[in-house]
């Protein structure tokens, strides 16, 4: 079940009538870790093995460093967690990495990877390993210290909204509101219901939509010249955007539903100055664990600026890896991770040609930063999204100007061009529009006549069904 499908939603109200239906915490709290293990389980009951293994091992660890906060007990938990998560997920491109290095030096080398190697990537399970790992390192620095029961332990991990795509929250921003579910309270519920319908707009309508110019553009790449190479990756960028910013704001309204409250894991990130600033706006839950748990322990920028530039490099090409079994990945890391590295030689280099802040000339350079960071950054998006690595190269040469087509060259139509400009403007105008709905509260809307809202619904549901794109799974569902 997806969010944005008509079996999640008739499950969500199914689940919503039970939890109004019950007396207590310990039936709200059973019906929460019911509901989370089903959905879970709707989409391949054998995952249900891998995750109640990997939530009853990683407790014990929790248990043993929340009485022994040993390092060799938290090493002991990390390499099983992460070798877990390299055998699921990076075996495959271990093998194919093998035999491509030796057929290049022209070893002896079976053709493909053993079959054994080729199984599905376990739903979600980068994001619930992330989970347990924060708050296993957050009890041996001492950064948490309240105990956790399994069932508390089971719902952090499982909780249905944010479990197979995040956001990827710590110990201290779930487990207490989880331990303390109250019952169903209608402001709630219409709160959550808004936020829900925001993100499900930003799938269907957009992101859906969206993807079915992408597929074919990037199926092809020979066919792409510069400007449809550049399109293609702009439409991709917007795609990408508006698919995971929908899924996050789907989670961020469900758990509202339910008196949970959710950080925002987007913040109109294609209005960024500068890539670190992007980082600090997109996928914000991650690169704040990226931040806290990897930068953080390798150093920091609390130490000399070539080991400052070695750690941003490191940490950006590892978030590369976590993002997919493939080096395209690793190597939109590593581009992402130069732009990082530039920005700090580019501060350093401010401070010793004296630009101060909120000098004309600071303020220039400001306003300059948006237009270039966001071609940096849809420039990224070749290599994320390309099939293969070579078509990256090649689709990343035609933007370049470098490569031209071979064969016919595929044309984008002029509606294609119009939905790509609609959605880059709604991409820039989003900040200007959620403040002016802040401005007007957003439950004041339930104050507005009954035939009016029926008939803002209506138009809604009509426009979902007439304009929403074929019903996809979300990107970040393959991570």
């Amino acid at each position: 079940m997806i969010f944005s499908s008509m079996s999640f939603i008739v499950f969500l109200i199914a689940v919503l009538f039970i939890y109004a239906a019950t007396d207590n915490y310990r039936q709200r709290a059973a019906i929460i870790l019911v509901a989370s293990l089903v959905f879970y389980g709707s989409w391949k009951p054998s995952y249900l093995l891998l995750l109640i293994a990997s939530l009853t091992l990683n407790y014990g660890f929790y248990r043993i460093l929340q009485h022994n906060r040993s390092r060799a007990w938290l090493s002991l938990g990390l390499v099983i967690n992460l070798g877990v998560l390299i055998f699921f997920k990076y075996l495959g491109l271990f093998f194919q990495t093998l035999i491509t290095m030796g057929g290049y030096f022209q070893f002896p080398v079976p053709v493909e990877s053993p079959s054994w190697t080729q199984w599905a990537l376990p739903l979600g399970v980068s994001f619930y390993t992330f989970h347990m790992l924060s708050v296993m390192i957050d009890v041996y620095r001492g950064d948490w210290v309240r105990p956790i029961s399994f069932r508390a332990w089971s719902m952090y991990v499982t909780f249905f909204p944010h479990m197979i795509a995040g956001p990827i929250l710590r110990a201290s921003e779930l487990v207490e509101q989880l331990e303390k579910l109250e019952p169903l309270k209608l402001d709630a519920v219409r709160l959550g219901a808004l936020i829900f319908i925001g993100g499900l707009i930003k799938k269907t309508l957009l992101a859906d939509n969206l993807s079915g110019f992408v597929e074919p553009l990037y199926a092809h790449p020979e066919q792409l010249n510069f400007f449809t190479s550049w399109l293609a990756t702009l439409a991709f960028a917007l795609q990408i955007y508006f698919d995971f910013s929908g899924y996050s704001e789907m989670a961020v309204g469900l758990a509202r539903m339910f008196g949970v409250t959710l950080p925002r894991n987007f913040l109109y990130p294609y209005i960024s100055r500068s890539v670190k600033e992007f980082w600090q706006r997109w996928h914000i839950t991650l690169s704040r664990w990226l931040r806290d748990y990897l930068y953080i322990s390798l150093g920091g920028s609390h130490c000399s600026l070539p080991r400052n530039m070695v750690n941003l490099m490191i940490t950006m090409l590892l978030g590369g890896l976590w993002h997919g079994a493939g080096w395209n990945f690793v190597f939109w890391g590593f581009l992402h991770g130069s732009y990082l590295v530039g920005h700090r030689l580019l501060l350093h280099v401010y401070t010793w040609a004296g630009v101060t802040a909120g000098s004309v000339i600071d303020r220039t350079l400001s306003w300059l930063g948006w237009p270039l960071t966001f071609i940096l950054v849809c420039f990224t998006w070749v290599f994320f999204r390309a099939n293969t690595f070579p078509d990256a190269w090649h689709i990343s040469a035609t933007m370049l100007g470098l490569a031209q087509p071979r064969g016919a060259i595929h044309f984008i139509r002029l509606s294609e061009q119009m939905i790509i400009t609609a959605a880059l403007l709604v991409a820039l105008l989003e900040p200007h529009i959620v403040a002016w709905f802040q401005r007007q509260g957003p439950l004041n809307w339930w104050w507005v006549a009954s035939p009016v809202r029926g008939f803002a619904y209506a138009a809604l549901v009509l426009a979902l069904v007439l304009f929403g794109g074929d019903t996809q799974k979300f990107i970040y569902f393959d991570f």
